[in-house]
């Protein structure tokens, strides 16, 4: 069981209490938001997104005491992101100009596999968006689309297929790959990342991989400038 099943288990199998009270929800409890808010709360922390399919309980919530737990999110210098259309929610960090704050959020570099990775899964769902459709991809299919990125032949396609697979298996950690059930292979692209990915940047994002392809430079050299 995962964090966000034991999340949901844990909301429908302890009713929430009324109120807080001025004795708070446990001893030494000075706040003030109601118990399922904090479930909300504490379930945006842990990441990396909350959607209303997954976190079917605690989704109601989160737009019930949205304002409450903005607040608490800025007194940490972090920011919610919440699509009421695509149902999904997602914490990052204030955009805070000069002040020198604390980061809370960790995060993890891009490999070059890792990145062409996500174009292709931004690009699959605009395409199905544009159809009214699920965004649905197998990993066959993806392996057969970043083929192309594979080094010459001769050198370790092994270890490119070795990247590949970890950048898959990257993606579904981060819940931007979810699993559909009785449907070996295939997966969802969470749409989360059309919030994370606007059209100007897959633009952008395309135009440098495409001239990563056209140019004399290799795949050791796209991920020798790996970014964040």
């Amino acid at each position: 069981m995962n964090w966000s099943e034991a999340m949901d288990d844990a909301v429908a199998e302890n009713p929430a209490p009324e109120s807080v009270g001025d004795a708070g929800l446990f001893p030494g409890d000075s706040g003030s938001l109601p118990f399922e808010a904090r479930r909300a709360l504490c379930q945006l922390l842990a990441g990396p997104s909350m959607d209303a399919e997954r976190h079917a309980l605690l989704w109601p919530v989160l737009l019930r005491e949205e304002t409450a737990i903005r607040a608490r999110l800025c007194e940490l210098f972090l920011e919610l992101v919440l699509d009421r259309d695509l149902r999904v929610a997602f914490v990052r960090q204030a955009d805070t100009g000069e002040l020198e704050t604390p980061i809370l959020l960790r995060s993890s570099p891009l490999t070059f596999i890792d990145s062409v990775l996500l174009l292709t899964l931004r690009q699959r769902l605009a395409e199905a968006e544009a159809q009214g459709q699920r965004a649905v991809v197998e990993v066959d299919e993806l392996h057969a689309q970043l083929a192309v990125y594979e080094p010459p032949q001769g050198t370790d396609r092994a270890g490119f297929t070795k990247k590949l697979n970890a950048a898959i298996e990257k993606m579904k950690k981060n819940n931007v790959l979810q699993p559909i059930r009785g449907s070996e292979g295939r997966h969802e692209v969470s749409p989360t990342l059309k919030l994370l990915f606007s059209a100007e940047d897959v633009q952008a994002l395309g135009a440098v991989y495409r001239e990563h392809l056209a140019g004399p430079r290799s795949i050791d050299d796209a991920v020798a400038e790996e970014g964040d």
